[in-house]
């Protein structure tokens, strides 16, 4: 089969053998999602080797369970032991022996085919088309924020970051009524932001300065700053920002990942009391249920559509700062 690989380079090979891992399902992929982690990977990111991708939908061929042959699904990434506490919890996204589609221990979804535990597969609605559910994985990612903090139509929150989980954060924040701010770079992301009611702010020199450690603070008074504060840069200095952004008291998402090092002084999350919460993978029920009812739109979030073939340029296109969501598309 076709596939996507890397191996210290990223390349498309057409001689993949088909997974194929005990009382699994085989699944053939008809869309997947390039997003941030997959192009961390390819900068070191997690050290993984092997075919990349988690965001997917695709149709079951093959199943222990005959009713799952046909079904359109998407997958919970997270394929854990079955034998610990956790897994027998029915919560493997900790379990410590778990792989992960795409990005530990696991072949992912930019192949014709995938193969994950029946136990991870999830059903999509006739009513949520292809494109729509490549966004379940990412948008089940945005429902964790509000899954973790408990956030009143009364909170003042802000987003750090304009690109692809950024938007759809906005989106789910946006359900909860609370007065939302989105920080970001890239002009034409910012208008797309603005669309949920946001107000946004244009990140510049103008508007930085330079803390002690190196990273870039931004400017704001006393008053001014959020209750809640979600860093999805991906940024080595988005924390640094987060930390200058917070109220005393006040709580801080980590959302995003990178490559490299990050360097910041602490001392104001000891002096202000700030709570700092990492947050990861969320249940995909909620994220199915909020674009079966519309109350997502995923639409403006598409910028390119690339057939498996040309998957290297895909993956440059989403590397531009321009760029939103790029889909691959399978034969």
């Amino acid at each position: 089969m076709k596939a996507v690989r890397f191996d210290g380079r990223l390349r498309l090979i057409s001689d993949a053998p088909v997974p194929a891992r005990d009382r699994e399902a085989l699944v053939k992929v008809l869309c997947a999602g390039i997003c941030n982690t997959d192009l961390e990977i390819t900068r070191g990111y997690a050290g993984f080797h092997g075919t990349l991708g988690h965001e997917f939908v695709g149709r079951v061929v093959e199943a222990e369970e005959s009713s799952l042959v046909g079904r359109r699904v998407v997958g919970e990434i997270n394929a854990g032991c079955g034998n610990c506490g956790l897994c027998h919890a029915g919560d493997s996204r900790h379990c410590p022996g778990r792989t992960v589609l795409g990005i530990k221990g696991r072949d992912g979804a930019f192949a014709e085919f995938l193969s994950l535990p029946a136990r991870n597969l999830i059903e999509v609605p006739d009513t949520v088309s292809d494109e729509a559910a490549v966004f379940v994985e990412p948008l089940a990612a945005a429902c964790r924020v509000i899954e973790q903090v408990s956030i009143r139509k009364s909170d003042r929150v802000a987003v750090i970051g304009d690109g692809k989980l950024s938007q759809l954060i906005l989106r789910v924040l946006a359900v909860t009524g609370c007065d939302l701010t989105i920080i970001g770079k890239h002009e034409e992301k910012l208008d797309t932001a603005a669309r949920t009611g946001s107000r946004t702010i244009r990140v510049d020199r103008a508007l930085l300065e330079s803390s002690d450690a190196g990273a870039r603070t931004l400017k704001i008074s006393g008053d001014e700053r959020f209750d809640v504060v979600v860093e999805a840069s991906g940024s080595a200095t988005g924390l640094a920002m987060a930390i200058s952004l917070v109220r005393p008291l006040g709580t801080i998402v980590l959302k995003t990942t990178h490559a490299g090092e990050t360097s910041l002084r602490t001392f104001p999350v000891v002096v202000d009391e700030i709570s700092l919460i990492g947050s990861r993978c969320g249940r995909f029920r909620p994220a199915i249920d909020l674009l079966e009812a519309g109350r997502v739109d995923i639409g403006p979030l598409i910028s390119h559509r690339f057939p498996i073939d040309e998957a290297v340029a895909a993956f440059e296109k989403a590397a531009a700062p321009a760029s939103n969501k790029v889909l691959i598309r399978m034969p």
